[in-house]
């Protein structure tokens, strides 16, 4: 056998383990496009703490939720210039439920400690989800200008 008799299988299982390589794709869970811990968000209400700038932008330092993956509803700890603010998701990226819309941006309110909204009017439009939810967002529907 000449050297070139050998090679021939040789390059075929080459060749067939290179594109074996090349067709493995990798998944990227929905978890990570959801508002979860160090997550750059919005605040969309009109109150002073969120509307006047700074250097840096409001993240998420924790979420109330059992798996640590905030959607539309849940309340959050923000990080906004040096202090601790709840706020209260109510829009983001992720691609949600059927019929449910998707933001542009990761979008809060900010809340008091017992639950009412820090500012007197919201900027964006609100899923409607949140009328039907379990909690007290009476006050926050209260001030939204549109929904969606």
């Amino acid at each position: 056998m000449s050297l070139l008799q050998l090679s021939r299988p040789l390059l075929g299982l080459l060749a067939e383990t290179s594109s074996r390589i090349h067709q493995r794709t990798f998944s990227v869970s929905a978890v990570s496009a959801a508002i979860q811990k160090m997550t750059r968000v919005r605040v969309v209400d009109n109150s002073s703490l969120g509307n006047t700038p700074y250097h840096r932008a409001p993240r998420v330092i924790h979420v109330y939720t059992k798996n640590g993956v905030g959607k539309v509803g849940d309340k959050v700890l923000l990080a906004i210039k040096g202090q601790k603010k709840k706020a209260l998701i109510v829009g983001h990226k992720m691609p949600g439920d059927r019929m449910t819309p998707r933001f542009d941006s990761n979008n809060v309110v900010l809340i008091e400690e017992n639950g009412n909204p820090t500012g007197t009017r919201i900027k964006v439009p609100l899923p409607t989800q949140l009328r039907t939810m379990d909690g007290d967002y009476s006050k926050v529907l209260a001030i939204a200008s549109s929904f969606v």
